[in-house]
């Protein structure tokens, strides 16, 4: 038996011995091996690298030179300025005045009214999130004791969003008075109070 056995083990060596010799005259001998493969791959890489194509260049707006230098503008402004301001001297200030700043027209009145009305339904869409917070604090179950006892002997987190809430309903109520003293002031001014509604 023991025999056998160490026939088996010298037929495995030599078989083992044999391969080892063979896988040397494998590798290619232009390529020297580490025996550490990350060597190997980089090896490899760079040699695909040194055979891949070149990329095509590619153009942006930053490699395009401008059309016209900055100093032709200059010079054809100042003479554009010579000629107007000899034509200025012949209509002297008979430019039309802009709608939108003359306190006699609609569009005036209409742009303020537009801008009142869009702080005020900003200010109605805060107040209307600041008292969803604050319902939800009344209901809220605080699974902390500690901090459930805080909240029944301050309710600071209450009293603060119930600050905020009757200080958002004052804002309102200043864009609701803001906004009748406009349609006032269009009556004054001698415009139609349909303008601002």
């Amino acid at each position: 038996m023991h025999s056998s056995i160490l026939w088996r083990i010298s037929a495995l060596s030599a078989l083992l011995s044999v391969l080892a010799c063979t896988s040397p005259a494998q590798q290619n001998p232009a390529q020297p091996s580490t025996g550490d493969p990350v060597a190997d791959a980089a090896r490899k890489a760079r040699a695909e690298q040194k055979t891949a194509p070149k990329p095509k260049k590619v153009f942006t707006n930053d490699d395009i030179p401008s059309a016209a230098p900055a100093s032709a503008p200059a010079a054809t402004d100042a003479t554009n300025k010579n000629a107007t301001q000899a034509k200025g001297d012949d209509k002297s200030d008979q430019k039309a005045p802009d709608p939108e700043d003359n306190p006699k027209t609609q569009a005036y009145w209409s742009k303020r009214a537009s801008k009142l009305r869009a702080k005020l339904a900003a200010a109605e869409q805060e107040l209307d999130v600041l008292q969803r917070e604050l319902n939800k604090d009344d209901l809220q179950y605080y699974p902390d004791p500690q901090k459930a006892l805080m909240q029944q002997y301050t309710r600071s987190d209450i009293n603060e969003k119930t600050a905020k809430v009757a200080a958002k309903k004052a804002e309102i109520e200043s864009l609701k008075q803001q906004v009748a003293d406009l349609e006032d002031a269009v009556r004054k001014a001698g415009g139609d109070p349909g303008w601002v509604r």
